[in-house]
């Protein structure tokens, strides 16, 4: 799946909660076509995920940003 196919809820040029973020490289949550999300991050080894799986960690700011954008 590639990026241009994702709806990007966060880091739309307003930032992440901290006014810092809004490149491709900041912590972001993306919706895909079906409903699920895709959510970009930092590296955690908070503990070993299963294989096939990752850990990321992002900032609170980031999903409180994407609740809003979806109007919950």
């Amino acid at each position: 799946m590639a990026r241009e196919e994702l709806t990007r809820l966060t880091g739309n040029g307003n930032g992440n909660g901290n006014g810092e973020c809004g490149g491709d490289d900041c912590p972001n949550v993306y919706r895909t076509a079906s409903g699920s999300f895709v959510v970009q991050g930092d590296l955690s080894n908070a503990f070993d995920a299963p294989a096939g799986e990752a850990l990321v960690e992002i900032p609170e700011a980031v999903l409180k940003e994407a609740v809003r954008a979806l109007g919950w």
